[in-house]
């Protein structure tokens, strides 16, 4: 009993570092596209680029740091490491005047999801299957609680602080969080003594079309940048969009742990299924329709939508994975995830500033179509 105490110990404080994380960052997602725009005076297409560069670095980052967690069998150093880095990101931007210096900070904030492989391999080890899904939608649903908060605490103070005073608030809840797991996450032993060698032997079928189904997925889908964006280009108040992009958010915190218990009882790829077919809606609302409530049903839908997919991509991608190279696979799937992300992002500013807003979500509402085709050849995932 000590023992389950501790595994739902260290959940729960993996939770809290994640909600303050994404106060921090949420409390900036707004004023981001805005700041790169307008204040820097950068293109779209340069916010596209720096976007995508950013989901590279996840990429990159993630499978760093799961090859290393399984290799030297050590993971909380990554995951209070990577808070750190999302601390320092946004003092570089408050301090930035130029689009170039914008890219270190960049850099090191997305750098800082070193964090997540290592982490999400803890979860998986220290839950049983029956209640993982359950677990992941826990850390998904404080993610986005953070993020809500984040995003009411930026409409009240964003009048009273400047763009740059706001990245300097945004910095503090992720130091906090480095020295929570610091400080009170302990290290968790793994059962399997087996040496780390990662092989693509490794990669199952399934596992390799379940890939490649959120390849083509994740090319189409940009940044919330753009999202964001175009909802002002639109003809939504500015001072509308941060209450679209609240709703977002709190769809996807409270319907995270449901997507998570239904998953655990009807199957992984079913709630996939779903995700797609709700993110195909959200690109037909921003393709045909520009009312203002047509607009805030487009992103209550991409909140449930987000709820149903993220979640359920990580605890799938951890169960078709050995259990002692669990952390490695993850890493991999999100660094190849990651590095598509960059073109994603890059394409559709190029989209945007050629042909016009709408041209981005055209292809991403093509590219959905063929990835929810392609789910449905992978069977779903027996690891215990």
């Amino acid at each position: 009993m000590a023992f389950l105490t501790e595994n739902k110990k260290t959940v729960w404080l993996f939770s809290v570092g994640s909600f303050l994380n994404d106060l921090g960052y949420y409390a900036i997602i707004t004023i981001w596209p805005i700041f790169v725009t307008s204040i820097i005076g950068a293109s779209v297409t340069f916010l596209g680029f720096i976007d995508g560069l950013g989901d590279a670095f996840v990429s990159l980052s993630q499978a760093g740091s799961g090859f290393l967690s399984d290799k030297l069998k050590k993971r909380k150093v990554f995951i209070w490491l990577g808070y750190f880095f999302a601390f320092v990101s946004r003092i570089v931007y408050a301090v930035s005047y130029q689009p170039w210096q914008l890219i270190p900070g960049k850099i090191l904030d997305r750098a800082g999801k070193m964090r997540d492989a290592p982490r999400d391999a803890i979860v998986a080890d220290i839950t049983p299957r029956e209640k993982r899904a359950a677990a992941f939608g826990m850390l998904r649903a404080a993610d986005r609680g953070g993020a809500v908060l984040g995003l009411i605490l930026s409409i009240l103070l964003v009048g009273y602080f400047s763009y740059r005073q706001m990245f300097l608030l945004a910095a503090i809840p992720s130091l906090i969080g480095s020295f929570i797991v610091l400080l009170f996450v302990r290290e968790h032993a793994r059962a399997d003594h087996l040496k780390p060698e990662f092989s693509f032997k490794f990669v199952s079928r399934d596992l390799k079309i379940f890939t490649l189904t959120s390849v083509i997925f994740t090319l189409g889908a940009f940044s919330d940048s753009f999202y964001i964006l175009a909802a002002s280009k639109l003809g939504i108040s500015l001072k509308f969009v941060p209450l679209f992009f609240l709703a977002f958010l709190f769809c996807s915190s409270i319907f995270a742990i449901p997507f998570g218990k239904l998953s655990d009882k009807i199957g992984r790829l079913f709630v996939v299924a779903t995700a797609l077919i709700l993110f195909i809606i959200v690109n037909l609302i921003f393709i045909f329709y520009s009312s203002f409530w047509m607009i805030f049903l487009a992103f209550t839908i991409y909140g449930i939508h987000s709820a149903a997919y993220e979640g359920n991509l990580k605890t799938i991608v951890a169960e078709f994975a050995p259990s002692s190279l669990r952390s490695s696979v993850i890493g991999s799937f999100q660094m190849l995830i990651g590095l598509i992300a960059l073109p994603a992002s890059l394409i559709a500013g190029i989209l945007w500033d050629g042909i016009g807003l709408k041209a981005p979500f055209v292809l991403s509402l093509a590219l959905t179509i063929i990835a929810l085709i392609l789910l449905f050849f992978v069977r779903e995932p027996k690891e215990v």
